[in-house]
């Protein structure tokens, strides 16, 4: 999973993620990622338009956006 979200961060990229907040919600998130840090990673988040903090232990899934000019 890291190597994808070092490709985001180097390439100005988004990712679509499944993601798990803190009340167990499972969302999908297109995010861009700023910083990669030990156990979570800093990017923009299109979902709620603000730098966010991500937990990889909350990640189920990660991927490139494969759909040109969504998100």
């Amino acid at each position: 999973m890291k190597h994808i979200l070092q490709w985001s961060k180097e390439n100005k990229q988004k990712l679509i993620l499944f993601y798990m907040d803190h009340n167990n919600q499972v969302t999908q998130r297109f995010v861009r990622v700023i910083d990669i840090q030990e156990d979570s990673f800093i990017a923009f988040c299109f979902y709620r338009k603000q730098v966010r903090r991500f937990k990889y232990s909350h990640i189920l899934s990660c991927g490139r956006n494969q759909r040109k000019g969504s998100a």
